[in-house]
């Protein structure tokens, strides 16, 4: 026997802190990924633009000084129609920068848009993934919440990753190295400065503003989620007369949103007000010293709208790299939710060498099954049980004594602490869980279906399934004809999770999605625990053609329904206190004798 490893509750209940750079490396494959030369051109064309976009940007300055010292010239008209000559080649210049930066744009937005689908797609798939335990502590509303805003912030991350950061550093350089070549030190010493003082008062005020985003995240997702849960039971909150307490849950959310959004805001105030200031000084104190050159002599009129052409070709860098980096750090903290999800373990995970379930009949045994949902509290005790090919065997008891435990452990939501649990030889861990899941149909106590026809919901069972199948299936389940007696027939939508269905209804709806499904072994959740006595009985009777042929195992709370079954288990506190068929089992007048004789006298008396 092959080992396996089941992660703890202590890693499952563990999310990992990311910093920044994590995020940042888990991001940028998507820039470059393996066998895709398409993406991997359109990032090369790219930055070609970009280059371009830069250099033409750089030259722009100089051609307009030069047109105006041209004019400043007195003499010919010879120097009129070379500054016109110029003047024109500056409006070329500044319109083959805007559209090289353009066509940059243009070329990257496919890479943006799918490394957001791919990623969206792999965090999808992996929330599939994570086990029963993670699904039944989660909320819906936050959950979904926290992969919108991660995934949005994967095409902002990516683009300005390549176009922003690298190239306004580089034209920063450039650009004090022109000015220092040109004119002097003096004035490389006030941009260094100046810029000095700009990045560390943004990068300084920008990490506390990520905290006050975390808070407005938080309780974003708490209102997001309260919202959600309250639409989904909305029922539920018209029973109760509940609207009032509901509105003022969720005002209070919205209430603790709104102050931490006005704290984003003010912060964000004062900070474009300081960046204003420091950039504004630097502008102002260049273009004293250019004012002064020119009054010396030193300079001519047109090197002085070259400074100053530099000086605002520098300020709307550096407004932008304040914008970008206060921009990518709310999306990293944005992300660093969404790959905390995908840093999530798979509690039930295949084996690297795991084979396809196959299934010659379909025998299904327990050995000595333990099993707890925590450690505190022991749900199976040891069970010892075995369901021969083709037989039909009930599981009964208590609410708590593990009926449904057992079902979820062969379907593997859950692995086993102890002992094994096998299907025709083969231990469930040792298979694929897609293989083991195409195995086994599931009929449970509620039924829930999408929010599609009826039709969508029966054909859920098999992908290939034609329309002959499904009107087999419906036919099979005895719901073809109250399918026919509807006005849109297998068109009709059946609502929110089917609440446009009787109970009855829904639950012949999921036994023909199980049917057309065609599975070899057949669980039935406590099928019609929720359902009344006459719509007991018709399920009844489709879930016995159901299970004609196939290895069936019953979960039930009502015994009238299993009294035909093979053979009858039952359970009392996770053990096994007795099994046997039902007459054998009122023969004995044990526990099972006690709960049937209970259930018929509560029958007669609601009769």
């Amino acid at each position: 026997m092959q080992q396996w490893r089941t992660a703890s509750p202590e890693e499952l209940e563990r999310a990992k802190s990311r910093s920044g750079w994590d995020i940042i490396r888990r991001v940028a494959p998507y820039l470059w990924p393996e066998g895709r030369n398409d993406i991997k051109m359109r990032v090369v064309i790219a930055m070609v633009a970009l280059v371009f976009s830069k250099a033409i940007a750089a030259v722009i300055p100089q051609i307009f000084g030069a047109a105006v010292d041209t004019l400043a010239e007195e003499g010919a008209s010879i120097f009129v129609l070379g500054a016109v000559g110029l003047t024109l080649a500056y409006g070329m210049a500044r319109f083959m920068s805007i559209a090289f930066q353009n066509l940059r744009d243009a070329v990257f937005a496919k890479v943006g848009q799918r490394a957001l689908r791919s990623l969206a797609l792999e965090t999808f798939e992996h929330i599939h993934r994570l086990s029963m335990r993670y699904h039944i502590t989660r909320k819906t509303g936050g959950l979904s919440r926290i992969i919108e805003r991660g995934v949005k912030g994967v095409e902002f991350l990516l683009r300005f990753m390549l176009f922003s950061i690298g190239p306004l550093i580089l034209e920063l350089v450039f650009i004090a190295g022109i000015l220092w070549w040109q004119l002097d030190a003096w004035y490389l010493a006030v941009i260094v400065l100046t810029i000095a003082a700009y990045v560390f008062f943004t990068f300084k005020v920008t990490e506390w503003r990520v905290k006050l985003r975390r808070i407005m995240n938080d309780q974003d997702t708490d209102a997001n989620q309260k919202a959600i849960d309250s639409l989904l039971n909305f029922e539920t909150v018209k029973y109760f007369g509940a609207e009032k307490r509901e509105a003022e849950r969720y005002d209070q959310s919205m209430q603790g949103y709104e102050a931490a959004a006005l704290k984003t805001a003010y912060s964000l105030a004062g900070l474009n007000v300081g960046q204003s200031f420091i950039i504004t000084s630097g502008l102002v104190a260049v273009m004293v010293m250019a004012a002064i050159g020119v009054e010396n002599g030193t300079l001519s009129v047109g090197q002085f709208v070259v400074v100053n052409a530099y000086m605002i070709q520098i300020t709307m860098p550096l407004n932008f790299l304040g914008t970008v980096y206060r921009e990518i750090r709310q999306s990293l903290v944005d992300m660093g939710e969404m790959f905390d999800l995908l840093g999530q373990p798979a509690e039930v995970s295949d084996l690297p060498d795991a084979k396809d379930l196959k299934v010659d009949g379909g025998r299904i045994e327990l050995k000595d099954v333990a099993f707890g949902y925590d450690e505190e509290r022991a749900i199976l005790k040891g069970v010892t049980l075995t369901v021969g090919a083709g037989q039909n065997v009930a599981i009964v008891g208590a609410s708590g004594s593990g009926k449904s435990t057992i079902g979820r452990l062969l379907f593997r939501f859950y692995d086993v602490q102890g002992g094994s649990l096998s299907i025709d030889g083969q231990d469930v861990r040792d298979v694929t869980q897609q293989s083991l899941h195409d195995a086994i149909g599931v009929v449970p106590q509620d039924t829930v279906l999408f929010n599609d026809t009826i039709r969508y919901n029966i054909a859920y069972g098999r992908d290939d399934a034609t329309e002959e199948d499904i009107i087999a299936a419906a036919k099979a389940a005895q719901i073809h004809d109250f399918i026919s007696s509807l006005p849109e027939g297998y068109e009709t939508a059946v609502g929110e999770r089917g609440l446009k269905l009787s109970g009855g209804e829904k639950q012949r709806v999921g036994i023909a999605r199980t049917l057309l499904k065609d599975p070899p072994l057949l669980l039935l959740d406590e099928a019609t625990s929720a359902l009344d006595t006459e719509t007991e009985q018709s399920i009844k009777d489709a879930l016995a053609l159901a299970g004609h042929g196939r290895t069936v195992i019953t979960i039930a709370h009502r015994l009238s329904t299993i009294a035909e079954a093979d053979r009858i288990v039952v359970l009392e506190k996770g053990e096994i206190f007795e099994e046997g068929t039902h007459s054998d089992l009122l023969e004995k007048e044990g526990r099972y004798a006690q709960l049937w004789h209970r259930q018929q006298s509560e029958d007669s008396a609601a009769a």
